[in-house]
């Protein structure tokens, strides 16, 4: 049924108003659109004939242009690439529109369904009570995966609507701007950029969505709306302005300014809401406790500053006052109103989204470094230096005060330190929740957070500090495996067990599924997660400490996206399920949460997946002891081969002279550099995570999301347990989820593309290597899920990557072009460099979540 749904409100519709295009009033348009099903055509036949790119590509000149210039082929192509980003762009709005449509807003994880199973298994008190304590989060973050423009994403908006209203003049006359409107950025955006552009979607999207999944909820659970105690069951976390890992741009000046732009943002919300508010409760008593909150929200946000309202409470007394007042003279008409602009209040307070602090554990090292050089005796840096780890902790606990002063550090670590100072600045500004914690990424030992732990203490006042959240990162596969070790050294610690104590025995520990991947492979790095928050979660409990878990994740299944909802409610009774947050990024940000539908259904998702972990938590969720062994047997084949193929000669040289992964500094789609290290030879360990495997995808090989898959349950196989195997995909939803979100990976390469490269002297082994174990995993993937095909289980996932890519299937061949072009030596080397450039844009659109 969603498949014919898709059909129907999508591919179809597609098919129409892809037809505008031609009519569009610009030069070469309908010769262009003409064009493109030739070149879509030969490279699908090209490739099934075993043609290389640049075959495909010279048949399509000789056929369309003959004996001309080969300036004039590259023209065209360029007009092509201009073409298809806006025929990508289309399908984009098209399915936008339809979301209502081909997905069930009501079906298996919504809050409605959830609600129903509850009631059915008599289970709404356990529901409640854990209503009052659960809470997601969704952190969105700086991270550049996404291509399009602002002015493009606007664009995007109003023709999604169009789309939905199937109003035929606006989409035309929408195309037309689109045909005038640049796809990319001319400069790069600063973090403060990215801030304000991500402030539209808390504004326009979160603003309306989530306030009213609570509503509703709190209308089905049939309680009293203003008893609601947990406002923050469904927030959003925001990295711009905070996130300084790798990022020199982001000052402490730029935290103060992107939390004044977060707290102008609601209180220009709350105004408009006010006023409109106001046209509707014009009744006596009322109307002039209204015009007291319009007004004090207007000096709060545009006028004299001590007549507006200091604090969020301060509003809801006058709301509160207001509503009393409405149910006692006026029979509670219109109390609706006021009733969910209250809650939108309790939510979002004064800070709108909560702002994290992060910064690189090798950072906190080398300003340690400069602090006690700076010591009276100058022999203590090398003392220091020379200490056991728990010597030096010892040695920063026993720190009254930072010698010196701030303006002496060298330049870098001033800024470090300054942002203590804006992370309380922010507090007091935007309130507690604004701002509470500071994440180390790169975490290695409990020195990493003691560093941070105890900054904090010389820094910040007590009150301030005394909730401050400092929040390890574990990463790497090794990380990963101590983690539990350094939890319990650090809960060891009495000054860190007390600020725990503080902080209601709650400890934040990250995970980050994309570098882990990256570091081990699809399957280790996903199965180590899973065994350290399980080891994470024992030694907490063990201590009384509740961990709360948050995920670093990315948009596609590389970097720990795909179904969420299964992953989450497949976790068991093991791991602490208190809070889901997670990471979103890029194109995930637009795609799953850029529309009021699409976050609503997201959301709910992913909150019906987190309470239903703890509601129906049964026996079959929790491994056994012999499908754990399993489940190491396979991670550890997949280990070993991925790093066998990590050491590879080839490996970063591909990586760095073949793929275009040298390009995605050249973008302008983010603030922060493409890599951490210094720029000269490329070093695997300063690889960031979103141009890994956006390389990969790139080249439509996916490395990172498949790579041991098939070798690994090959090997199991051969030992003679494939009926262990057979039984642990059935029985274990999350063995399930994490090979159904490998076949994503796969379902999205293309290995044909880049053929030509198995007969390269310097690089045809290498890629064998990829080719035989894509088609190794290909072939077991799809028979452990009983040859049902890739993504069987997820048809509409499987109508949406098969329409993209073959729209993109152009792309692909002319960015391939380019490629070998360059690699071959030419004279006009910029115009090839930008065919590559250009073509990535379209590539990674069309995708959704490719980086």
């Amino acid at each position: 049924m969603k498949k014919l749904n898709y059909q129907e409100e999508v591919a179809t519709r597609f098919t129409v108003y892809n037809s505008l295009f031609l009519d569009l009033p610009y030069d070469h348009i309908y010769r262009t659109g003409t064009m493109l099903p030739i070149l879509q055509q030969l490279s699908h036949s090209g490739y099934e004939e075993g043609k290389e790119p640049a075959e495909i590509i010279q048949q399509f000149k000789k056929e369309i242009l003959g004996a001309k210039q080969e300036s004039d082929l590259h023209k065209l192509l360029f007009q092509l690439i201009q073409y298809i980003e806006r025929q990508v762009l289309l399908f984009d709005s098209i399915e936008d529109a339809a979301f209502e449509k081909i997905f069930n807003m009501q079906g298996k994880g919504s809050v409605k369904e959830l609600i129903g199973r509850v009631r059915h298994a008599n289970k709404m008190e356990q529901l409640k009570e854990k209503l009052s304590t659960f809470s997601v989060r969704i952190v969105l973050t700086a991270h550049p995966t996404q291509f399009y423009p602002g002015n493009v994403l606007a664009i995007n908006n109003d023709l999604e609507a169009a789309v939905r209203a199937g109003d035929l003049n606006t989409i035309n006359s929408l195309l037309q701007q689109l045909g005038k409107t640049p796809f990319i950025n001319r400069e790069k955006p600063s973090p403060y950029d990215e801030a304000v552009s991500l402030c539209w979607y808390l504004e326009n999207v979160f603003y309306k969505s989530i306030p009213a999944i609570l509503y509703d909820l709190i209308s089905e659970l049939d309680e009293p709306w203003e008893e609601w105690v947990n406002p923050d069951l469904l927030n959003v976390g925001f990295w711009p302005g905070g996130d300084r890992d790798g990022n020199p741009f982001v000052t402490h000046d730029i935290t103060l300014k992107v939390a004044d732009r977060l707290r102008e943002t609601i209180l220009k919300c709350y105004y408009r809401d006010i006023r409109a508010i106001k046209r509707r409760l014009t009744f006596k008593g009322v109307e002039n406790q209204l015009q007291e909150a319009e007004s004090k929200i207007y000096h709060a946000l545009y006028g004299d500053k001590s007549k507006g309202y200091k604090s969020p409470d301060e509003l809801l007394t006058t709301l509160f006052a207001a509503l009393d007042y409405l149910r006692k003279e006026h029979m509670g008409l219109f109390s609706e109103l006021l009733e969910k602009f209250i809650l939108k209040v309790k939510v979002f307070g004064f800070h709108f989204s909560i702002m994290d602090i992060r910064q690189d554990s090798r950072k906190h090292d080398t300003l340690w470094e400069e602090i006690v050089g700076k010591m009276d005796d100058k022999s203590t840096i090398s003392q220091y230096e020379k200490m056991k780890e728990t010597d030096k902790i010892n040695f920063l606990l026993n720190l009254k005060e930072l010698p010196g002063e701030v303006n002496d550090y060298e330049e870098f670590h001033q800024e470090m330190l300054k942002s203590f100072d804006a992370l309380e600045e922010v507090k007091k500004r935007n309130g507690d929740r604004a701002c509470h914690r500071y994440i180390i990424s790169n975490c290695q030992s409990a020195l990493h957070v003691m560093e941070v732990f105890q900054l904090a203490r010389l820094k910040m006042s007590e009150q301030s500090y005394g909730n401050l959240d400092v929040v390890p990162l574990f990463e790497t596969i090794d990380d990963l495996a101590n983690a539990s070790d350094i939890m319990r050294q650090l809960y060891e610690i009495p000054a860190y067990r007390e600020h725990v104590k503080q902080c209601d025995n709650k400890q934040t520990i990250m995970v980050g599924f994309s570098d882990g991947t990256k570091d081990g492979g699809y399957l280790r790095a996903n199965w180590s997660i899973f065994q350290a928050k399980e080891a994470l979660t024992k030694i907490s409990r063990e201590y009384g400490i509740k961990v709360i878990f948050f995920d670093g994740r990315g948009g596609p299944p590389a970097r720990g996206g795909g179904n969420m909802h299964d992953f989450y409610a497949s976790l068991g009774s093991n791991i602490e399920d208190q809070e889901v947050q997670v990471t979103i990024q890029g194109q995930t940000i637009s795609s799953n949460y850029g529309k009021t539908g699409s976050c609503r259904y997201n959301l709910e998702q992913l909150l019906s997946a987190g309470l239903e972990n703890h509601l129906f938590a049964d026996e079959n969720r929790v491994l056994t002891d012999k499908e754990r062994g399993l489940l190491d047997d396979l991670a550890e084949v997949s280990y070993q081969l991925y790093k066998d193929f990590k050491s590879h000669p080839k490996f970063t040289k591909y990586l760095a002279e073949v793929t275009p992964l040298k390009y995605f500094g050249d973008t302008n789609i983010g603030s922060r550099p493409t890599s951490r290290g210094k720029k000269g030879e490329l070093k695997f360990e300063d690889l960031r995570a979103i141009p890994f495997v956006g390389a990969w995808s790139q080249m439509k090989q996916n490395i990172p999301g498949f790579y041991g898959v098939g070798t690994a349950l090959q090997s199991i196989k051969e030992e003679g347990k494939s009926t262990e195997l057979n039984q642990l995909y059935k029985d274990s939803l999350f063995f399930r989820t994490l090979l159904g979100n490998s076949m994503q990976s796969i379902a999205k390469s293309f290995y044909p593309a880049t053929a030509y490269l198995g007969k390269d002297e310097e690089y045809g082994e290498f890629w064998h290597l990829m080719k035989n174990e894509f088609d190794l995993s290909k072939s077991e993937l799809d028979e452990i899920s009983g040859k049902k095909g890739l993504l069987h289980e997820a048809p509409v996932s499987q109508a949406s990557i098969a329409i993209r890519e073959r729209i993109v299937l152009p792309l692909i061949t002319i960015q391939q072009y380019a490629i070998q072009k360059l690699r071959e030596g030419v004279d006009d080397e910029e115009v090839f460099k930008k065919l590559v450039l250009r073509a990535m844009f379209g590539i990674v659109n069309a995708a959704r979540n490719a980086a």
